[in-house]
């Protein structure tokens, strides 16, 4: 079962627990509010995530959500504005339900980091995967004539604005929107990604089928369990590491 169905089926659980122990703790003379109750039932989801197993962030969705809720009601925002915010949340994290790969930014020196690893004054074709709004490919496609960058994006929103920023740009990289398990990663010397702990595993087996020797993957801040990286670079001292495989 996908985190997310999971994490509201055990917020709608919650909630006849939450009516039992608001009704014991009205009848024992404490008195109740409705915030009391929202941070009740954030506590009973929340217990109930950590319960089931899943991640320390759904445990703090679980608790926040239904004081968020509440926040939201008093402020009696009009139902035009929730649905703009929702339609706009949609369109940019479209592909996270599927792919349990929210977005992630990677910084200045991320790029940098990574450009050094390409071969000097050789052609290189570069794909990230997960390229969001498109800085990685953009700066890729800046540093030469030489370096063919490709970005792919399944979420909508972030795919059109790297084609905009592109185009405005006059820059060569290109971005498709899709799933990259529908690429062969043979077709490309580097690899980058930027995703989530849970789709680590399946990138490997899907690198390890398809790269080809001497081509490099490259995995920001999340590790593969499956095999150690080849070499490890700190982009900015003390942050996240930077994992190089070699094939």
């Amino acid at each position: 079962m996908k985190p997310a169905v999971a994490a509201l089926l055990l917020q709608l659980a919650a909630f006849p627990l939450t009516l039992a122990l608001t009704w014991l703790l009205a009848t024992a003379g404490i008195p109740m509010s409705y915030l009391s109750v929202a941070l009740i039932q954030g506590l009973v989801a929340a217990a109930l995530t950590w319960w089931r197993g899943l991640a320390s962030w759904w445990r703090a969705i679980a608790l926040l959500f239904p004081v968020a809720l509440f926040g939201a009601v008093q402020l009696a925002i009009p139902p035009l504005v929730f649905l703009a915010v929702f339609l706009f949340l949609l369109l940019l994290y479209w592909s996270t339900y599927r792919t349990q790969v929210p977005y992630y930014p990677s910084g200045r020196r991320v790029r940098e980091a990574v450009a050094e690893l390409l071969p000097h004054k050789q052609a290189a074709r570069v794909i990230d995967i997960g390229s969001g709004l498109g800085g990685l490919v953009l700066d890729l496609a800046r540093r030469g004539p030489a370096i063919e960058a490709i970005g792919i994006e399944l979420a909508p929103l972030p795919w059109l604005v790297s084609r905009l920023r592109a185009r405005l740009a006059r820059s060569p990289a290109r971005f498709i929107r899709g799933d990259y398990n529908a690429l062969n990663f043979g077709e490309f010397d580097l690899v980058f990604a930027y995703l989530s702990p849970a789709a680590m595993g399946a990138l490997w087996r899907k690198a390890a089928r398809e790269m080809r020797p001497g081509s490099l993957l490259l995995s920001y801040e999340f590790i593969i369990d499956d095999r150690s990286p080849d070499r490890i670079v700190y982009p900015t001292e003390g942050g996240p590491a930077l994992h190089i495989w070699h094939f």
